[in-house]
């Protein structure tokens, strides 16, 4: 299949999902965003952005949960909308039935949404780590499948390894990276390509 192919033929859209931001995408709010899905139904779509780390370290936020969150230990800007409010998506560890958590609320395998009223100490026992967002991104009924139809997205399956990257990866050209040929070019593409 052919990049071109790719982008026509996307995969369905379901909680666990990545939407990785086209190189056309260039507004400041997603460009070179990797949005991680956390539900989409008939109602529309909810995700986080992934690679927006703030300035905020979760000690000063949200200080019971420093030592549960994944390093950086920042909080992230999960999106443009309800940047006041705070999300939490975590990874359990092997072995773990997501399901059976009362404070967990799955959400893909090992990622699940995490209650924030829980307590963290109890939670460190089954969770490898938690992410925390200030915000979310959100699209009405249609809206994201119309921007994927125009290219403004590329839809792929995540990796629970996608949540809680290391600072040091750039997970918009990891992601791409693995994608079918030739998407892995698309990770070459400067930032700025007026300057090359």
């Amino acid at each position: 299949m052919s990049g071109s192919d790719y982008l026509t033929n996307q995969p369905e859209v379901t909680a666990g999902s990545l939407l990785i931001a086209s190189t056309g995408l260039t507004g400041p709010t997603f460009a070179r965003t990797v949005i991680y899905v956390i539900e989409h139904d008939a109602q529309g779509t909810l995700g986080v952005v992934l690679n927006r780390m703030s300035d905020a370290a979760v000690f000063n936020v949200l200080p019971a949960w420093a030592e549960l969150a994944a390093r950086p230990r920042a909080v992230f800007v999960g999106g443009p909308v309800g940047t006041s409010s705070a999300l939490c998506l975590g990874v359990a560890k092997t072995g773990v039935d997501v399901g059976a958590q009362p404070k967990l609320h799955q959400v893909l395998g090992p990622v699940a949404m995490v209650d924030l009223d829980a307590d963290p100490e109890d939670l460190a026992q089954i969770l490898t780590g938690v992410r925390i967002f200030a915000g979310y991104a959100g699209w009405d009924a249609g809206q994201l499948e119309e921007e994927i139809s125009e290219g403004s997205w590329i839809v792929t399956q995540s990796l629970p390894t996608d949540l809680l990257s290391e600072p040091s990866v750039d997970i918009w050209q990891h992601v791409l990276r693995r994608q079918p040929w030739p998407l892995p070019l698309l990770s070459t593409f400067p930032l700025r390509p007026e300057e090359n």
